[in-house]
């Protein structure tokens, strides 16, 4: 049996897609290597694909520490599920888009046979992109739910009738207040999504920097923010505000907050590692996912340097993400 194991990650909920694993499970086999499912995905695949009735199962089949790789055929919201997968081993994520805007996809679908044999080979780069560490306290300051975002952590309103009374902080010293719908707390990862409809900035995804973007505040100041990596940002729900909330991360994993909760967000020490096969400028990216009009554009001149316009080259990855120390972790830890 072969010592690789790559896992794919794909719901049934669409026949292209199906039929996308199929071929992908038939491509790894052929490669020498070993595909491998989740258990929820082979279960459901299966039944409309039975092909894929025997392909092992993460976890009960293969450990996750054995995955070189995630291959992702989806749009965004399955890539942010295959982080989530592979969030404790060390596996990078491909996504080939299936889906529709797909900003954390590599390649788009007419693609997916030559980026599974990079795959297969090895053949791709290794992008590290901040996470956030999410830590949620009661009125008594105990910890009460940790877990992490790649996009975002969302304070909502969680009824319609009422909105929420908030404070925001920076390094435990308070910013302002406001009455609001609630509050984004985003990466560059996460700028082009929630943080985005909510009127944030886009962040360029080389940038190490956490943005807040308030959601229909009734406030003067009401502008996002963006602060550095090394920053803690909290939110907290007023003792007497006549509104409760949720707090959603990445739209996947929630936990209610009552009044008095406090939602403390900061980078977190472990990156998501995104497999890259090409290199490409985040600019063409956001012209391309959101249409944007570039009519007119004359460009550079011919003796424009070519160092002042050079892409990124694929090769070692760029620790785009890279950690605080322990130490400052620790100081950090002091201070939520």
């Amino acid at each position: 049996m072969t010592d690789r194991r790559i896992l794919i990650v794909a719901h049934a909920y669409r026949d292209d897609t199906v039929r996308a694993a199929v071929r992908v499970v038939e491509a790894i086999r052929k490669g020498g290597a070993t595909p491998v499912l989740a258990r929820d995905d082979r279960a459901e695949l299966s039944a409309i694909a039975p092909a894929l009735a025997d392909v092992a199962v993460l976890h009960d089949d293969v450990p996750l520490a054995d995955i070189e790789i995630a291959i992702v055929l989806g749009g965004d919201g399955t890539i942010l599920r295959a982080a989530e997968l592979v969030r404790d081993g060390t596996a990078p994520v491909l996504g080939i888009n299936m889906g529709h805007v797909g900003f954390l996809a590599e390649i788009e679908r007419d693609d997916m046979d030559e980026a599974v044999r990079r795959a297969i080979l090895g053949d791709y780069a290794v992008e590290e992109r901040l996470a956030l560490s999410v830590v949620v306290k009661d009125a008594a300051d105990r910890v009460v739910y940790e877990t992490w975002a790649l996009n975002e952590a969302a304070i909502e309103k969680d009824q319609r009738e009422r909105m929420v009374e908030v404070v925001i902080e920076v390094d435990r010293r308070p910013l302002t207040a406001y009455g609001a719908d609630g509050v984004v707390v985003a990466t560059p990862t996460g700028s082009t999504a929630y943080n985005f409809s909510a009127g944030g900035p886009v962040i360029w995804p080389t940038v190490q920097a956490i943005a807040v973007a308030p959601l229909s505040a009734h406030t003067l100041f009401s502008k996002p923010l963006v602060v550095g990596p090394e920053h803690a940002v909290a939110v907290e729900l007023k003792a007497d505000s006549a509104g409760s909330a949720v707090l959603w991360c990445d739209g996947r994993r929630s936990h209610p907050l009552p009044a008095g909760a406090r939602v403390v967000v900061r980078r977190s020490s472990k990156p998501v590692r995104l497999a890259r096969l090409h290199p490409a400028a985040f600019t063409d990216r956001l012209v391309r996912k959101f249409k944007l009009p570039t009519e007119g554009w004359r460009g550079p001149s011919e003796t424009t340097p070519t160092a002042a316009i050079a892409l990124p080259t694929l090769g070692a990855a760029p620790n785009l993400g890279a950690p605080p120390t322990s130490e400052t972790l620790h100081t950090l830890e002091g201070h939520a």
